[in-house]
């Protein structure tokens, strides 16, 4: 089986950044992507909120990230999809392509693996999808030269994805349940002084109809019950997110909706795995945050791996070792440990005294948790005695 020491699932601006960081620190890197680098970026039109970078095009700016990336040499692997597992304490990504199986062995493993637009969910959208139905105005602008256009949605993307279709589109009209926008000002000034712009208020699609490429739109006025027909050759969606965490969906802790939930530091509830970016849960979608959680995901599980290989060379690979383990989260306990550290230097050894709170992976592995506070003996990785002790005479007896 492959082994690496930090496995990246997903390129998007958290993942690269995430595996510049990783680079940087001098770990074995391998990022994972099942499309083009640069993830959801890639269908934005413009980017004008990133610092340092007045203006570029989001694939410009996802080319610009995977470069970066590639200066320090990390290995970007395209994949078809990828699976976490636990197999005890050993976290596996399985990949597939084509019809190839491959399974990885991680140290540590970051999920950033962005999120998708939403669909809308009404009749005739899953056929129309490819066929007048969108949810990439970049993608697909294009193709309505001279035509009219809707845009479903209110917030930020809705409206500055239906002032980019201005650039094709004879008329566009933005359908928002609600008589205002709740995007940015400045995106709405932009939007309402554009005359290509009509915005369709206090209304929703029920029905999206044509003869193979769409046709017409069924609206309905959600203030007055009123049903109309609105004649386009297109619609375009933007009606919220969802994650893509399939990749870890019922092994970490997540919000209703998929959400991973993180702290600062990025780590999920499984030890080891982290998330970054737009598949985690946070107030703010954007590049630069995203970029910011991997970075903070990357350090973080530099951190880890270093501390794994001190807790492996410290306890499991010496022929004989006793080891004092404790809880942070416990005043006499904590009190304890400093006892440990100031026998061990009268003594002149080393005894490892270890946070048995902060490495609940390790102290469940040697089945020390419940036994805490606890002089551990070891052999070879192998717990040969444990000790509770429950004060500094009894600390000084068991070492």
């Amino acid at each position: 089986m492959e082994k690496r020491e930090l496995v990246i699932i997903g390129a998007g601006p958290a993942g690269m950044s995430a595996a510049i960081y990783g680079r940087r620190a001098g770990l074995d890197v391998l990022l994972l992507e099942r499309g083009r680098t640069g993830g959801q970026i890639n269908t934005t039109d413009e980017i004008e909120n990133y610092p340092g970078v007045p203006h570029a095009t989001g694939p410009e700016v996802g080319e610009m990230l995977h470069q970066h990336a590639l200066k320090f040499n990390t290995e970007i692997r395209t994949v078809d999809d990828s699976k976490v597992e636990l197999r005890g304490d050993k976290k596996i990504v399985v990949t597939k392509k084509g019809d190839e199986t491959n399974e990885i062995e991680a140290e540590a493993l970051i999920v950033a693996t962005g999120a998708h637009f939403r669909r809308l969910g009404c009749e005739g959208e899953a056929e129309h999808i490819g066929q007048g139905v969108s949810f990439c105005a970049v993608c697909d602008g294009a193709f309505f030269e001279d035509l009219e256009v809707a845009v479903v949605g209110g917030g930020n993307t809705a409206v500055e994805e239906g002032a980019y279709l201005t650039k094709f589109a004879s008329k566009v009209y933005i359908i928002h349940r609600r008589d205002e926008f709740r995007a940015d000002r400045a995106a709405i000034a932009q939007a309402l002084s554009n005359p290509k712009i009509v915005p369709v208020w206090n209304s929703v699609v029920e029905k999206i109809e044509g003869d193979g490429m769409v046709e017409n739109l069924v609206l309905k006025n959600v203030k007055t019950g009123e049903v109309s027909n609105l004649a386009v050759s297109g619609v375009f969606m933007f009606v919220g997110q969802a994650p893509d965490d399939e990749c870890v969906r019922g092994l970490v802790k997540a919000e209703k909706g998929g959400w991973i939930i993180t702290n600062d530091h990025m780590e999920t509830s499984v030890e080891g795995i982290f998330a970054a970016g737009d598949v985690r849960s946070k107030y703010l979608r954007q590049v630069i945050t995203a970029a910011a959680d991997g970075s903070v995901a990357a350090m973080a599980a530099s951190a880890y791996i270093n501390e794994q290989v001190h807790l492996r060379s410290t306890l499991l690979e010496p022929d004989h070792v006793k080891a004092f383990f404790y809880s942070s989260i416990d005043e006499k306990q904590a009190k304890l440990s400093n006892a440990a550290e100031a026998e061990a230097k009268a003594r002149g050894v080393k005894i490892p005294v270890i946070d048995g709170y902060r490495n609940s992976l390790m102290a469940d592995k040697l089945e020390v948790t419940a036994k805490m506070p606890a002089v551990v003996e070891l052999s070879k990785g192998k717990v040969v005695k444990v000790t509770t002790v429950a004060s500094e005479a009894e600390l000084k007896n068991a070492l």
